[in-house]
């Protein structure tokens, strides 16, 4: 009887202790969410009322659900790892990797970008894994900037804001355009090579739903572009939901950060009613404030203060160079790099991804005052 209680006691430390390291790392992981979420709950209690939302906010919630599902499809499809591979073949692998990935971001937000190539990147016989990594997050930050869909700030300002596509193309085209050429030089001075085995490659099939959610995905651009209704995204949830339940298990608690940080918004400028009209200050405290919390939760935030959507969206874009937490995209590919088995240089790495992130987002900046003025 001792001895079994003896045991039962044991196994009773031992599952605390395993759920210890897990509640720390859920809190470690999704710090954001859970802020957002203490925020919110401490500005109704203290303004007594509930907040309210737009519907154009719920919209925002809707499409970006929608193109995390499609983006979650084409990457099961085995499409995008299929035209990875293809890039990792033979002379500048990193070039190709920068280059797949800057314009991959456009289309399923940097995140997903770097969700599959960073994971191949380690995974390829190549040399200097580190620098190319690196490279891929300045890449996934700069390509997403280009298209209203490319990341979920960028969607939510051009929603919001009611922004033509050409005018929001145009006006962030140059930071996009600058860094394209920026990493295509230094990707040029890495010097590396490798060869994918062709066994893997050519094991490797494309399902034939990499179609169908291309297809879907052109639907959401089209609702994006204003030019379908914003209720036809609902055949990717119905595609997923009747052939491929497994494509909705997408990141909810992005989903539910942006629920949140809406309603703190909201809460914020009942509070605190004021607005912000010189655009170098809003670029200024945009970019500085996604430094510490984000560019997604501070482009939602700022957007109840101003009007000058422009300085907004180089702000946050800007802003997701810089610290780690400057872009959801920035910790998705340090975390896979310094977890990987094959990687041991987490000091080193650490150091040069936020050196090179720092120097992205001066030079940045730089370029905004030029084109804009302070």
């Amino acid at each position: 009887m001792l001895l079994r209680g003896k045991q039962r006691n044991q196994e009773h430390t031992k599952e605390t202790m395993k759920s210890r390291p897990f509640f720390l790392d859920f809190i470690l992981k999704e710090w954001l969410l859970a802020a957002s979420a203490v925020g919110l709950v401490l500005t109704s209690v203290y303004a007594r009322r509930f907040p309210s939302f737009s519907s154009k906010e719920f919209q925002v919630i809707f499409i970006l659900a929608a193109l995390f599902v499609s983006a979650k499809g084409l990457e099961r499809s085995g499409l995008i790892r299929r035209l990875s591979l293809h890039f990792e073949r033979g002379r500048f692998v990193a070039l190709k990797l920068v280059l797949v990935t800057f314009f991959l971001s456009m289309v399923v937000t940097n995140d997903i970008a770097l969700i599959v190539i960073v994971p191949l990147t380690l995974a390829i016989n190549t040399r200097r894994k580190g620098i190319v990594v690196i490279l891929e997050a300045l890449a996934a930050n700069a390509g997403s900037a280009l298209t209203p869909f490319g990341n979920p700030q960028n969607l939510y300002i051009y929603w919001v804001y009611n922004v033509r596509a050409t005018e929001f193309v145009s006006t962030i085209a140059p930071f996009s355009i600058l860094f394209l050429i920026l990493l295509v030089a230094v990707s040029f001075l890495v010097k590396t090579s490798s060869e994918s085995p062709v066994a893997e490659t050519e094991g490797l099939k494309i399902s034939f739903t990499a179609v169908i959610y291309l297809i879907l995905l052109t639907i959401l651009v089209l609702t994006v572009l204003h030019i379908l209704p914003v209720f036809a995204g609902i055949v990717v949830f119905l595609y997923a939901f009747l052939f491929d339940r497994n494509s909705l298990k997408i990141d909810f608690s992005l989903i539910l950060t942006f629920v949140f940080f809406f309603g703190l918004a909201n809460n914020l400028q009942f509070l605190i009613p004021f607005s912000m009209s010189h655009s170098g200050h809003i670029f200024l405290f945009s970019s500085l404030l996604s430094q510490v919390i984000s560019n997604v939760p501070a482009a939602l935030l700022i957007a109840k203060y101003t009007n000058q959507w422009q300085a907004l969206l180089w702000g946050t874009n800007v802003g997701g160079f810089g610290s780690l937490v400057g872009s959801f995209a920035n910790l998705i590919a340090y975390k896979l790099y310094i977890t990987h088995d094959s990687t041991n240089n987490t000091a080193s790495f650490t150091l040069k991804f936020i050196s090179l992130g720092i120097s992205a987002f001066f030079i940045a900046s730089a370029l905004y005052f030029i084109l804009y003025g302070i």
